[in-house]
């Protein structure tokens, strides 16, 4: 088998003067890559400590302001996320409903590709709802069922809209979501809602007939008279049969 031959002197001449002309460019770019791997590293290190850390304190926390002191002290972890969400719960557990609102939007602006936003903008409408704000909510809650058509939340923003609408006296707009439920979201455990409520909306009744329309004596058709009896004149009359 030929082996390789050995590298000539002008080629170790050649390397030789390459790293003569080019070291420092070479060690600065290495002590570049062992920064960088090195700052990785700590960064890494420095982030599941912080995420550690604030894992710990939120699952401690009981309260608003604790749940307000893990945004505060550790704002870019997963905990700071989860912490948004219970302290707006907290707050809507106070009837502070706008407070809550202000929190779930903070979270969403923060996370806006989180799992739970969906979730979040669900609690907005509910929160609307309880400060009597229907109107807004219904178009929350629509906003949810067009924006996240495959979610979990989808079948239940679109219920939502059902017992609104109902509450609106507008039936057949409730009867045609029910409608959309059962068809696409027929898997869901919320079809049975809509099906039950579709059975509890009375379908629109039937229109009055129209009265019958009464002519003008003028063009209604004369009345018959009966026919009179007409005796022939030859016939006896009862009093000529007499007898005396």
């Amino acid at each position: 088998m030929p082996t390789a031959p050995p590298p000539s002197r002008d080629a170790a001449i050649e390397t030789l003067v390459f790293w003569e002309r080019f070291k420092n460019e070479i060690i600065g770019a290495l002590i570049v890559v062992l920064l960088a791997v090195v700052g990785f590293t700590g960064y890494r290190f420095y982030s599941d400590r912080q995420a550690a850390a604030a894992s710990a304190l939120l699952a401690s926390a009981k309260s608003a302001q604790e749940y307000q002191q893990v945004i505060t002290r550790y704002p870019n972890t997963p905990a700071s996320a989860d912490a948004y969400l219970l302290l707006a719960e907290a707050e809507r557990g106070e009837k502070r409903f706008a407070e809550a609102n202000a929190t779930l939007q903070a979270f969403i602006t923060k996370n806006p590709n989180h799992e739970f936003v969906s979730t979040a903008r669900m609690a907005m409408a509910a929160n609307l709802e309880s400060m009597g704000k229907s109107d807004e909510a219904l178009s929350t809650y629509q906003q949810i069922a067009s924006t996240y058509p495959n979610s979990f939340n989808a079948p239940l923003a679109l219920l939502s809209q059902v017992y609104i609408l109902k509450a609106k006296n507008r039936t057949e707009e409730a009867r045609r979501i029910c409608e959309t439920i059962l068809t696409q979201h027929r898997t869901s455990f919320w079809a049975g809602e809509a099906m039950q409520e579709l059975r509890l909306l009375k379908p629109s009744g039937p229109s009055e007939a129209a009265p019958a329309s009464t002519a003008p004596p003028f063009l209604a058709a004369p009345a018959r008279k009966p026919a009179a009896t007409i005796i022939p004149k030859s016939a006896p009359t009862p009093a000529a049969t007499a007898k005396p």
